[in-house]
C-alpha cells in the first residue's frame, strides 16, 4: 500500500516556534538518514493524525513530498499529547534501497477458530506477540506477517522459527536466537463452584412432647422427686 505524505520546509525552530505551529494545526517534524543532513519540516496536523490511525502507516515505506521533491521515508517515532488527540512531533528516516532496514511489523493471526486446540479441545488462543522485529531491503518490506494457527494443538505454541516469512524477510538475529513463542493454545480458566457443605445434624435422645400432650410418666416422676426432697427439708 502506497501512502503519500506532504511536508513543508520548516525555517523557524525552537520551543516557541513549535508551539506556534501547533496552534496553527501544524506538526513540527524532522527527516534524517541516508547520509544526508537532517531536514526540519512541518506537516498538516489533521492529515497526519488520520494517517497515524492506519496500521500500514507505521510499517510501510512512505512517499513524502517536500517542496516538490519526493523521498521515501519510514515513520520512526512520534509524540502525542498526554490526553488530547494532538500530535506533538514526528521523526522520519530516509530509505536507502540498497541497505537493509530494521522494522516492527504487525502480526495477523488466521484460522484460530478451526485449529484443533480450539475446535476439538475447547482451548483459547493467546497472543504472546502482536508485532515482530524484522529486517529486509526496503522493496521487500511487508505490511504484516501472517500467523497461521490451523495446526495448533491444545497446550502447544507457535514460535518465531515456525513463521512463514515472505521472500527476503527474516526476523532479527536476537529473535532467531531466542525463538520466543508467538501464540499458544491454553485451557480456559475454569469457574470453580464450591459444593454446598451440609450442616451437621445433632442427635436428640428421647422424645420431645408435643404441645398439649402430657409428658411421659418417667418425666413427671423426675419433676416431682425434687419437690418431695424440698418438703422434707422444710419439716
Amino acid at each position: 500500500m502506497k501512502i503519500e505524505v506532504v511536508a513543508f520546509p520548516r525555517t523557524q525552530q525552537g520551543t516557541g516556534a513549535s508551539r506556534r505551529l501547533r496552534t496553527g494545526r501544524r506538526v513540527p517534524a524532522i527527516i534524517y538518514g541516508a547520509s544526508k543532513p537532517a531536514q526540519p519540516v512541518e506537516l498538516d496536523h489533521d492529515a497526519l493524525l488520520r494517517h497515524l490511525k492506519l496500521e500500514g502507516f507505521h510499517a510501510s515505506i512512505l512517499d513524502m513530498t517536500v517542496d516538490g521533491n519526493k523521498e521515501q521515508v519510514l515513520l520512526r517515532d512520534f509524540q502525542m499529547h498526554p490526553w488530547k488527540p494532538m500530535v506533538l512531533h514526528a521523526d522520519f528516516q530516509r530509505v536507502d534501497k540498497n541497505r537493509k532496514i530494521h522494522m516492527k511489523v504487525p502480526l495477523h493471526f488466521v484460522n484460530a477458530e478451526i485449529c484443533p486446540g480450539v475446535k476439538l479441545a475447547g482451548g483459547v488462543v493467546q497472543h504472546v506477540m502482536n508485532e515482530i522485529d524484522i529486517q529486509c531491503l526496503p522493496d521487500d518490506l511487508p505490511e504484516y506477517i501472517v500467523v497461521d494457527l490451523k495446526e495448533l494443538q491444545l497446550g502447544h505454541s507457535i514460535h518465531v522459527a515456525d513463521l512463514a516469512m515472505p521472500k527476503g524477510v527474516e526476523a532479527t538475529s536476537k529473535l532467531r536466537h531466542d525463538n520466543p513463542a508467538v501464540a499458544t493454545v491454553k485451557v480456559p480458566k475454569a469457574i470453580v463452584i464450591e459444593e454446598e457443605v451440609a450442616a451437621p445434624v445433632t442427635e436428640i435422645i428421647g422424645e420431645v412432647p408435643v404441645e398439649g400432650e402430657a409428658p411421659a410418666e418417667g418425666a413427671e416422676a423426675e419433676k416431682k422427686e425434687p419437690e418431695k426432697k424440698e418438703a422434707g427439708k422444710k419439716e
